[in-house]
């Protein structure tokens, strides 16, 4: 899997990045392509996610150090001591972890203070008919508090005209209404293991069942207080909740010899394996923002710089692109903002820092091309350094 570039320098904060030396890291949820780098022998030093993550992270890296982890409220802020490597001073950061509404225990980070103002959504769905991300909603303006964001670090998994989906309940609904026009079918449904919880317990409660899953998934369930809908015995359902990379066609027709069998595909992407003729349905539910949902998103923030962090050979999913002009100045230079691109030598990021102070902000990015069917996240690490080739954003950084 593809890593992303550095900054060259000591750095102070890592977010979903593990493999760099920095004083803290952050992670944003346990999901696996958020967790490259990180094992059961890591031990870069204090690692800060929320509570529910905090469980799951003990419970997928059996064996890991605990007294590495500080879990941080979600919706409260929190101050973290730093020591400048140019200076070695003391550098005050705010952090604020904001629910992301993607999957149990994923946040935002609000980073405030000495080293600017930069928002990491990590993956997160701005579903506005959901009270939780009203919440969000809320608890990301307090925090501002009429501060501007310098930099926004973007969840564009579906950052495309293109992709229009309904509410995830709405969409729990679908996946009901196929289940029940099978009542003499056995029913398969993809998941990953972690997320999509709503959604299967939505099926178990209007449909009175339980449902199985496989037996680290219960586990999972276990530690998220979900474990009384579910069981690892096929005799009491006939639903199942499956790893998504099971549910091929094959497996499916495979599964048809020995009883009728339906499969559902719970995703916002294409599946090849869509053919309800041949009992395969896909179902746009999905844990990301629509394109409508990150355009309400943009409204509300209007970054002075503007990332995304995800890449696709799909369609064109560049913020800056589609949101550019939402930017709180054109095409989200930074006229007036004081704010620089530095260039890093041989490098295909870039770095930010705000000019004002002694203190620089500095994030790397290297962009990666990848396929439909995975994406690569790009993590998050913020440095000092002490001298650097400034290029006013907007100019021409190719050489």
């Amino acid at each position: 899997m593809p890593r992303f570039s550095s900054p060259v320098g000591n750095g102070l904060i890592a977010v979903d990045r593990w493999t760099e030396p920095s004083q803290a890291y952050f992670l944003t949820h346990l999901h696996s392509d958020h967790t490259q780098g990180l094992s059961v022998h890591w031990s870069r030093g204090p690692l800060f996610c929320s509570p529910i993550t905090a469980r799951l992270l003990l419970c997928k890296f059996k064996g890991f150090d605990a007294s590495l982890i500080r879990d941080l409220e979600v919706g409260s802020t929190h101050t973290l001591s730093l020591i400048s490597p140019v200076t070695g001073g003391e550098v005050k950061v705010r952090v604020t972890p904001i629910d992301a509404n993607h999957c149990p225990g994923s946040v935002m980070y609000l980073f405030q203070g000495e080293l600017g103002c930069v928002l990491y959504t990590g993956d997160f769905r701005w579903e506005l008919t959901s009270e939780r991300a009203n919440m969000s909603k809320s608890t990301l303006l307090d925090a501002l508090n009429g501060e501007k964001v310098d930099i926004l670090y973007l969840d564009n998994t579906y950052c495309n005209p293109c992709f229009s989906f309904p509410s995830r309940k709405d969409a729990a609904q679908q996946v009901v209404d196929i289940i029940e026009k099978h009542p003499d079918h056995e029913v398969i449904i993809g998941i990953d293991t972690l997320g999509k919880e709503h959604l299967l317990l939505h099926i178990s409660e209007s449909l009175k069942t339980k449902i199985w899953v496989w037996p680290e998934r219960l586990e999972i369930m276990d530690l998220l207080g979900l474990d009384e809908l579910f069981t690892t015995d096929t005799s009491q359902t006939r639903i199942r909740a499956v790893p998504r990379y099971s549910l091929t066609q094959n497996n499916l027709e495979s599964l048809n010899t020995i009883f009728p069998t339906i499969a559902i595909m719970p995703t916002g992407l294409p599946w090849s394996q869509n053919s309800p003729e041949k009992g395969a349905y896909t179902v746009p539910y999905t844990a990301h923002s629509s394109f409508l949902e990150l355009e309400e998103f943009m409204k509300v923030i209007r970054p002075s710089i503007i990332v995304g962090i995800v890449s696709s050979s799909y369609c064109l999913i560049d913020p800056k692109h589609h949101f550019g002009e939402m930017c709180g100045v054109d095409n989200c230079s930074t006229k007036g903002h004081n704010l620089f691109f530095k260039v890093m030598k041989g490098s295909h990021g870039f770095k930010v820092r705000k000019k004002e102070g002694k203190t620089k902000v500095l994030a790397s990015v290297q962009r990666s091309g990848v396929n439909i069917v995975r994406k690569e996240r790009r993590g998050v690490k913020i440095e000092e350094c002490e001298s650097d080739f400034e290029v006013p954003i907007g100019s021409d950084c190719s050489s």
